[in-house]
């Protein structure tokens, strides 16, 4: 039986290893110079090199060609013994299976006798963080005093877990995830060795499903080569990795972007009837959201996505402004999902997208500047523009006479479209707060220059709901303490009474407090989707 990819082309020397030049340099320089250590610790991500430099490090310490100065020869029998993992001087042990103190114990025992055969004696312990607090113990009296010709490698995902005593006694290198350029070059040159033909956007969607880690490319490639043969098209790929959940994420990019909260909520509870892993769903979200951000930021991710992907968020980029993406991005990024619930998807959406109503219509409003006190003879006219501020709304001086039977209009002129008649008299039964309410983002945007960079600004546009307006007093509700606190910072609210104050016409005053979080997306489900409390559980 043939070995498996990601084994048939592990890398075999330093400058093999893909991605992490900054670990085989250091090392190379190490080699070179005689300054090896006596521990290393290699952590990082799954799928990204740690066993495979640890096996490269163990050959090129005791290449008997090299006589440890360099990079391992692969051919002289000391590097072909470790390669085939027959080398009795390289133990390889797996902490996850040995995590009690009686196994470091017996460690501790062997590790006194010389090496058999090699240079030296080398222990790789991988996943060492599942070692038990007992066992890590035993351990570190062993790397803090170890025998001559004996060199510990030990490997981990997850170093903050390590004992901080064991951390301080091993040379630390960081592992990163692997960039999907690097993955795939590499995935390109295994094909041509392979003899497979696999399109360029292919690739692109194997290198992205695998989120850095190349082992997983590697084993994906191997998969779609069995199930497909030497000939593998995007749709194929799409296919096989089940890419419901991206055609879902897809498609809620754009609800996303367009505020359609009914029509996201319904591609969210869609997709979970389709029985898409929600998790990767999110993943898949965030990717997009990812994608939007570096093409609106005007960076080249041509990488990461398909020509098709990148013309869609092209599209899409305009259509959104940097703020609100942000915001969606914190909030689908903050997502946890536990089983198969949907409702930490739709709590992002909702709140993502609440900003994003449309405002009331406002009638056609004169270019002049109006007077500060209503002449009594004026025509009829509509309520100021959030820009231009008003002390109350103004009632028609001279109401228009209703036609009847029996009188006629004798002149065109005098006719008002319907329209211009309909619009002011909607927006007179509106009270100062709807006002208020309705045009708070145009109002936002039409603040000084002055004033734009204030944190006021943010947190106006944050996780906050218009609560009353009575008495010249705004009541602003935060969802969060910290944003309620940071608004009643003297710098802040400055800046925001004076914003409200420019809209209204005359000084006000705001007081902010704090709804907590429950409370708070009631309220924005009864503004958003005109939602209604039916039932009230006491508890």
């Amino acid at each position: 039986m043939s070995e498996v990819y990601y084994r048939r082309w592990r890398p075999q020397a330093l400058s093999d290893v893909v991605g992490q030049e900054h670990v085989t340099r250091t090392l190379l320089n190490a080699l070179k110079t005689g300054h090896v250590s006596h521990a290393y610790l290699f952590c990082g991500p799954r799928g990204t090199g740690k066993t495979s430099t640890s096996r490269i490090l163990a050959k090129a310490v005791n290449c008997l060609t090299t006589d440890g100065t360099g990079e391992p020869c692969n051919t002289c029998s000391m590097c072909q013994a470790i390669t085939e993992g027959r080398a009795m001087d390289v133990i390889e042990i797996d902490a996850a299976s040995n995590t009690g103190v009686d196994d470091i114990r017996s460690l501790k025992e062997k590790v006194a006798y010389s090496p058999a055969e090699g240079r030296y004696k080398i222990y790789i312990v991988d996943e060492v963080h599942m070692l038990s607090n007992n066992a890590s113990n035993a351990l570190l009296k062993t790397l803090e005093e170890p025998p001559p010709r004996v060199i510990f490698i030990l490997a981990t995902t997850e170093s903050h877990k390590l004992l901080p005593t064991i951390l301080s006694r091993c040379q630390r290198f960081d592992f990163k995830r692997l960039k999907h350029t690097d993955i795939i070059a590499k995935l390109q040159s295994i094909c041509q060795q392979e003899g497979l033909s696999i399109e360029p956007e292919a690739l692109k969607l194997v290198a992205r499903s695998a989120t850095g880690s190349l082992r997983d490319a590697e084993n994906l490639l191997e998969q779609l080569a069995g199930y497909y043969g030497s000939q593998v098209t995007v749709s194929q790929v799409t296919s096989l990795l089940g890419n419901a959940g991206s055609a879902y994420a897809r498609t809620l990019l754009a609800q996303l972007v367009g505020g359609n909260t009914r029509a996201g909520l319904e591609t969210i509870n869609q997709a979970e009837a389709e029985g898409v892993d929600l998790k990767l769903f999110t993943r898949e979200i965030t990717t997009w959201l990812r994608g939007l951000l570096l093409v609106k930021s005007g960076i080249n991710s041509s990488g990461d996505f398909t020509s098709e992907e990148i013309a869609d968020l092209q599209e899409l980029a305009p259509q959104i402004t940097p703020g609100r993406l942000l915001k969606t991005i914190r909030l689908f990024g903050e997502v946890k999902i536990e089983s198969s619930d949907t409702l930490p998807l739709e709590i992002a959406l909702v709140e993502a997208t609440l900003d994003t109503q449309p405002e009331t219509p406002v009638a056609p409003r004169a270019t002049d500047a109006r007077p500060a006190k209503p002449a009594p003879a004026r025509k009829p006219s509509s309520i100021p523009a959030p820009a231009q501020p008003s002390n109350t709304i103004e009632p028609r001086s001279e109401p228009a006479p209703a036609a009847t039977p029996e009188e006629k209009t004798p002149e065109v002129k005098e006719k008002t479209p319907p329209v211009a008649s309909d619009a002011p008299a909607a927006l007179s039964s509106m009270s100062e707060f709807e006002l208020i309410q309705n045009n708070w983002n145009q109002m936002l945007e039409q603040a000084p220059d002055a004033t734009k960079r204030s944190a006021a600004i943010a947190l106006m546009r944050s996780s906050m709901r218009l609560v009353s307006f009575d008495n010249d007093l705004l009541v602003l509700a935060f969802k969060y303490k910290i944003h309620k606190e940071k608004m009643e910072e003297a710098a802040n609210s400055k800046v925001a009474v004076q914003i409200v104050s420019s809209y209204v016409g005359r000084p006000v005053k705001i007081e902010c407090i704090h709804e907590p979080e429950k409370n708070h997306l009631v309220h924005a489900a009864q503004d958003k989707l005109n939602a209604r409390i039916t039932h009230v559980e006491e508890k």
